[in-house]
């Protein structure tokens, strides 16, 4: 087993020092640099997400990233209004598929939300509108994102209040610690540790971030080298 350092960083292949988890094995080192922290605003990256942090459960997120595109064909792209005419025999098809994660009740919630990520769409516009409403306020944030501070915020006040909203409006699999792993994958908040070389980049870009409203943007979030 690897010991994590007591600073919580390592250095990556440029020798730059880095968050440890995103070095500590070759497939998260362009998911670290290019993906978590940055922002999205793409409806179909942020139903996405939502989803697979669901089937994360009981499961590390290397797993899930193995699988991802293997998830992105079975489940239409992640396009909600395509999944959510999923039926029956698209269950017993997905039960099937050994690419994925083959577990009835988060296939099943998966179709849920879907429809329910369609109710959302249609009341604020976007998916993005209405999720990037959710940016917590600068009081909950710590002044310095050092690994102990990371350490005690498995969940925040306002990943409680998204996921009891979600939960209102009928989503399931998304607890306050499920929905926080969210906020930070898709750039709510920037918990790149402070030294990380990609820190600077993924609040660069936090700051210019506007959730689309209407049809939901073709564009993804990305890293250092995407365009934005």
């Amino acid at each position: 087993m690897i010991k994590v350092p007591a600073s919580g960083l390592a250095n990556g292949p440029d020798g730059e020092a880095r968050c440890f988890w995103g070095v500590s094995t070759p497939d998260y080192i362009d998911y670290h640099d290019r993906e978590w922290g940055f922002p999205v605003v793409d409806d179909r990256r942020l139903f996405e997400k939502l989803c697979l942090e669901g089937f994360q459960a009981g499961l590390s997120w290397l797993t899930i990233l193995r699988k991802r595109d293997a998830f992105r064909r079975a489940f239409a792209g992640f396009d909600p209004a395509a999944v959510s005419r999923f039926g029956a025999r698209d269950v017993k098809r997905l039960l099937g598929d050994a690419g994925i994660v083959r577990h009835r009740g988060k296939i099943e919630s998966t179709i849920n939300n879907a429809a329910r990520a369609l109710e959302i769409i249609a009341e604020r516009g976007s998916l993005s509108a209405y999720v990037w409403g959710f940016v917590p306020a600068a009081g909950e944030r710590p002044r310095v994102v050092t690994r102990a501070a990371l350490r005690a915020m498995t969940q925040t006040p306002t990943s409680v209040v998204l996921s009891k909203d979600l939960k209102r409006r009928g989503w399931t699999f998304v607890g306050p610690t499920t929905v926080y792993a969210f906020m930070q994958a898709m750039g709510l908040v920037d918990d790149h540790l402070e030294g990380c070389v990609i820190r600077r980049a993924a609040e660069a870009a936090r700051s210019g971030v506007v959730p689309s409203v209407g049809r939901p943007s073709a564009q993804l979030g990305g890293g250092r080298s995407a365009k934005r």
